[in-house]
């Protein structure tokens, strides 16, 4: 039993670097395959390469080793050495891949379904790598320094880096071409909170009735989930007005509705999307 607890935190810390890999990897060929055929400079160092190899013909993954490698120094200078190892593999192994994924053909010619796929290829590859417990380097680090020494906040700080990076596609290209870094943009960024938080299928309700028993007692009867009293009073009687807290999968959530409503026709029921759920019944810790 002893040799199984010591072992596990082995194997996690194995799963990571393998994390840290396929993740890499994923964005070095999402950006051969979609956005550098199409010049889809969707922000990063990634689109920085794109700029320069369309514009002066240097090589993508010399320029990304070019910037990344010196960002890390001046991050693990500037900012202490938080980044570890892990993120320095992260920085090396993605210019790495693009180098040896150069010759590949595109996957499509088109800068529409360049900047989606790309956009969703990019996204995959970072949400892996950050549940590696890393990141790829490059422009994060810039705008981490930059949040330290200004005082703007860090997602100013990385809209504005990856702003200006779409800002000089479209002077460089053309205008169409900007609009599609920004396509590409907001899909990574939808990709990397699926990959994180999953689909959100699951649903927390709060439910305000005067019949709080009896709503409590069909749902961990009826549909057989846990459910939590929360104290509260009303404002504008302040009354005692317990609020009951359910989260419910997608499947279980109209049998929910349609219980409170045949207990209660009155009742008060909020719904909002429970991104992740862990925890007995759900996900395990």
């Amino acid at each position: 039993m002893k040799r199984r607890n010591i072992e596990n935190p082995k194997i996690e810390k194995i799963m990571e670097y393998i994390y840290i890999v396929v993740g890499s990897a994923f964005v070095a060929i999402g950006f051969n395959l979609f956005l550098l055929p199409n010049r889809v400079a969707s922000g990063g160092v990634s689109g920085i390469s794109t700029i320069l190899d369309a514009t002066f013909g240097f090589e993508p993954a010399y320029v990304q080793w070019s910037f990344n490698i010196p960002l890390f120094i001046a991050g693990v200078i500037l900012l202490g050495k938080q980044f570890g190892f892990k993120t320095l593999i992260g920085t090396i192994f993605v210019p790495f891949v693009v180098y040896l994924t150069r010759e590949w053909e595109p996957a499509t010619m088109d800068p529409l379904l360049g900047s989606l796929f790309g956009g969703i290829c990019i996204g995959l590859g970072l949400g892996i790598v950050f549940r590696g417990k890393a990141s790829t380097g490059g422009t994060d680090l810039a705008a981490q320094i930059i949040h330290k020494y200004t005082g703007l906040s860090l997602g100013t700080c990385v809209a504005l880096i990856d702003g200006l990076i779409v800002l000089s596609a479209a002077f460089v290209f053309d205008i169409e071409r900007g609009l599609y870094a920004l396509i590409g943009l907001y899909v990574t960024s939808k990709t990397i909170d699926i990959v994180q938080i999953g689909w959100g299928r699951s649903k927390m309700t709060m439910i305000i009735t005067n019949k709080q028993q009896e709503v409590q007692d069909a749902i961990l009867h009826e549909i057989d989930r846990g459910v939590t009293r929360l104290a509260a009073h009303g404002g504008f009687t302040n009354n005692e007005r317990p609020v009951l807290m359910c989260v419910v999968d997608q499947t279980e959530f109209t049998k929910l509705k349609q219980v409170v409503r045949h207990i209660d026709p009155h009742a008060f029921v909020t719904v909002t999307d429970a991104s992740e759920v862990l925890g007995e019944g759900f996900k395990r810790v």
